[in-house]
């Protein structure tokens, strides 16, 4: 069958990224879903093209954005952030049978736009004179989708409403950071990443409060212990407020990550010995 569920998994094991985020922005969503179907989880996924070279955070080398290499690194590291959404949203499309079909409708439409970012951040890179694969990435993103695959309600909480809204808080550093060297395209490829992530966002939000909802949990609660369960990052301000209400968070969501946030800073050094 040639489902838009099965060319959303054809288009996840597809290892060359333009190809990949073409292939995805040109989907149809006016073609069949067959919702129900559990399709079974193929090797490869995702696919990957044999570069960049995937490393710890800790081993990516900080660079100067006022040097061109430097600029470059920085616009690699926001495409390959971009290349995974197109894969994580991908993957939900996929991955998850029995879910109303404006589930998978609204995933595939952000799995479009993510594609259309790459491709923005992509074609700037080579206007730099690199392209992308040149310098070494993290994996985080797809970790945290590994470790959430058996359970829609921790990937929903975990990926897009922590993960991906982190983009919503790194966003206007990064874009001030540009406009220092007046990379002025790279800054206003920023305003539409970050106009569509703030729509990324809700969409995670929506379909955690209805997941939580229909399993007769409290949202607030239950993504405490998500977190811990599936070992979240310890997400550190400062926060973009006005993009996260815009992205549905709720406010006692909002004060409880201010609070977290602001006792972290207020800690005592831990004492080793």
């Amino acid at each position: 069958m040639n489902t838009l569920r099965h060319q959303a998994l054809q288009l996840l094991l597809t290892s060359d990224p333009e190809a990949k985020a073409k292939g995805t922005m040109a989907l149809d969503l006016n073609g069949t879903l067959c919702s129900a179907e559990a399709l079974a989880e193929p090797a490869g996924i995702p696919g990957r093209p044999p570069h960049p070279e995937l490393v710890h955070p800790t081993q990516l080398k900080t660079r100067s954005v006022r040097n061109p290499e430097g600029h470059a690194a920085l616009i690699h590291a926001l495409a390959h952030i971009e290349l995974n959404a197109i894969d994580l949203a991908l993957d939900l499309a996929w991955r998850f049978p029995g879910m109303p079909d404006e589930f998978y409708m609204d995933w595939l439409g952000v799995a479009k736009e993510e594609a259309l970012h790459f491709t923005l951040l992509r074609n700037h890179l080579v206007s730099l004179g690199f392209d992308y694969g040149h310098f070494q990435a993290h994996n985080s993103l797809w970790e945290m989708a590994e470790k959430t695959k058996g359970d829609l309600l921790a990937r929903i909480a975990l990926v897009p409403r922590t993960m991906e809204a982190r983009g919503l808080d790194a966003s206007p550093p990064i874009k001030a950071k540009l406009l220092t060297i007046d990379d002025q395209r790279g800054a206003a490829i920023l305003d539409i990443i970050l106009r569509d992530e703030i729509g990324h966002v809700a969409v995670g939000n929506k379909w955690y409060r209805f997941l939580c909802a229909d399993r007769g949990l409290d949202p607030l609660s239950t993504y405490a212990e998500l977190a811990t369960a599936f070992s979240a990052p310890r997400l550190k301000g400062p926060f973009n407020m006005e993009a996260r209400r815009a992205a549905g968070f709720e406010e006692d969501e909002l004060y409880a990550l201010e609070q977290l946030w602001t006792s972290r800073q207020e800690a005592p050094p831990l004492k080793l010995q």
